[in-house]
């Protein structure tokens, strides 16, 4: 999705814009960890100032990227509601399948499910990412339409390879991001088995998933 709205020539992208903070203050066994930290912003506020920073000429979209799970308890939520917000949704067995491939250890909180609970209060639309895979056209014109900015074709391919907008963390996780031209077709194939000790942890997730996904937008 990053991708589809960085190929816009009037939008700018933020990649996880919260994650030094988030790692600076909880320590976390994450790849990359110190450079993370110190490509920053590492403190919540300067990285809430950066999110709400003027738009620089000749750009009209700010779209920024940003994980449930970087919200910690006590950080600032007062400056949600200035932005657009749309909550993309993902079947959670997926997630934690692909999170456990860099990070053996993972919890529900690593994941955002009850953060994404959280945030859809304060969403304007909630978007699965298997329903929007069926038909990407359709639903990017539909959430264009929404977010009141014209649609834009070039949102539905881009070039492959990195981005100097990726965070220094690409290396850890965007390989098939890096790899993408246009937006594939949803996954078919069951999400992959995963140990025993995770399935208590991922059925309380799918729950989470199920409820937020009854107000998904269909197009």
């Amino acid at each position: 999705m990053m991708r589809s709205w960085e190929n816009r020539s009037d939008t700018a992208v933020m990649d996880e814009p919260l994650y030094a903070a988030y790692l600076a203050t909880t320590r976390l066994d994450h790849p990359g960890l110190d450079e993370i930290i110190e490509a920053g912003p590492a403190a919540f506020d300067d990285a809430i100032t950066a999110c709400l920073a003027p738009l620089a000429a000749g750009i009209a979209v700010s779209y920024q990227k940003h994980m449930a799970h970087h919200l910690l308890p006590d950080t600032d939520r007062s400056w949600i509601g200035g932005l657009r917000n749309v909550l993309l949704l993902r079947d959670p067995q997926r997630v934690f399948a692909s999170y456990t491939k860099v990070r053996e250890s993972v919890t529900l909180n690593d994941i955002g499910v009850p953060q994404q609970l959280e945030l859809a209060e304060h969403c304007e639309l909630i978007v699965d990412s298997d329903d929007f895979l069926t038909d990407p056209a359709g639903y990017q014109r539909e959430i264009c339409r929404r977010l009141d900015v014209p649609f834009d074709p070039a949102m539905l391919t881009w070039p492959s390879g990195r981005r100097g907008s990726d965070g220094v963390w690409a290396r850890h996780w965007y390989s098939t991001v890096e790899a993408s031209t246009s937006f594939g077709p949803p996954p078919t194939d069951p999400p992959a088995a995963l140990p025993p000790h995770l399935a208590p942890i991922a059925d309380e997730a799918v729950a989470i998933y199920q409820e937020l996904r009854a107000n998904r937008l269909t197009v």
